[in-house]
């Protein structure tokens, strides 16, 4: 069922636990976190950068896609098809193709005008029943070219732009997208609670959940973190799986180069990625 992801995180805020947003960049990603959240009766966000949505021919295919998908598996739980770290043109784009929630990246603007182009964007996503997602602190690393260091957000901005009517707030607090470095430092906790303190109870989101010690992970939510993502530990297993596929000289073996037997073991990989990440941030039985 497509929802927006408002009502979801709020009772994941109340409930202290959080909703794994997996990102998807073809068929096979969608239908194993379509199968994996209607199993462990979860609910889900399916998040789209821009770059995975071009890849995919466009907006309007992916949510055509998954709304066909939702419906023919006939998934039960609650599904938000959020763009993640959004432009503000792709914010308006997928507000058009029929998302039902989307993140703006503002963070690289300065903050008067992240505001307005928040504040407008705000305006556009309810008026369309869609939820919103803003940033403040860019988060680390490197995702579609767009590369941070892992910034920790500043408190009263962080409360500036959560007052504007968004729905839940990315917040850096030194986490980093994609593999974490050996040297990395670890989570800001006390910045963390110091943004929850100044951002009203929002639900706060947790951007680059993969490699992030569990312990760290548990206490992020405890801290008020409702919403976290997951990208590169399902590439990463996925790409594992097919290799082992095609090492073990399995696609040569009858059909085994049809792509169907071919993505097979990369897909459920997926699956047990999902899943434990599932378990992990509490949100199985939540539906």
């Amino acid at each position: 069922m497509l929802v927006n992801a408002t009502n979801m995180l709020l009772k994941a805020r109340d409930g202290h636990y959080a909703v794994g947003q997996f990102n998807i960049n073809n068929l096979e990603w969608t239908k194993s976190i379509l199968l994996t959240a209607q199993e462990l009766n979860s609910p889900v966000i399916l998040g789209v950068s821009e770059g995975a949505g071009k890849y995919m021919t466009g907006f309007k295919t992916v949510a055509a896609m998954v709304k066909a998908m939702d419906e023919s598996l006939g998934i039960t739980v609650p599904v938000a098809l959020h763009l993640d770290h959004g432009t503000y043109e792709g914010a308006k784009a997928c507000v058009a193709a029929g998302f039902t929630s989307i993140m703006f990246d503002g963070s690289h603007y300065d903050i008067e005008e992240n505001v307005a182009k928040t504040t407008e964007l705000v305006a556009l996503a309810h008026d369309h029943g869609l939820s919103i997602e803003a940033e403040v602190g860019s988060i680390g690393g490197e995702e579609d070219g767009v590369v941070g260091m892992g910034e920790i957000a500043d408190p009263a901005q962080c409360a500036m732009i959560a007052g504007l009517g968004i729905d839940f707030l990315a917040a850096g607090i030194g986490n980093i997208h994609g593999k974490y470095p050996a040297n990395w430092k670890g989570l800001d906790f006390d910045a963390l609670d110091k943004i929850h303190g100044a951002t009203n109870n929002i639900p706060l989101v947790l951007h680059g959940g993969t490699g992030i010690p569990e312990d760290m992970i548990k206490k992020a939510i405890s801290l008020g973190v409702s919403k976290i993502n997951v990208n590169t530990e399902c590439q990463l297993s996925f790409a594992d799986a097919t290799r082992k596929y095609i090492e073990a000289g399995k696609d040569l073996q009858g059909k085994g180069f049809d792509p169907r037997k071919l993505l097979a073991p990369g897909a459920e990989a997926i699956k047990a990625t999902v899943r434990e990440k599932i378990e992990l941030f509490g949100s199985a039985n939540k539906a």
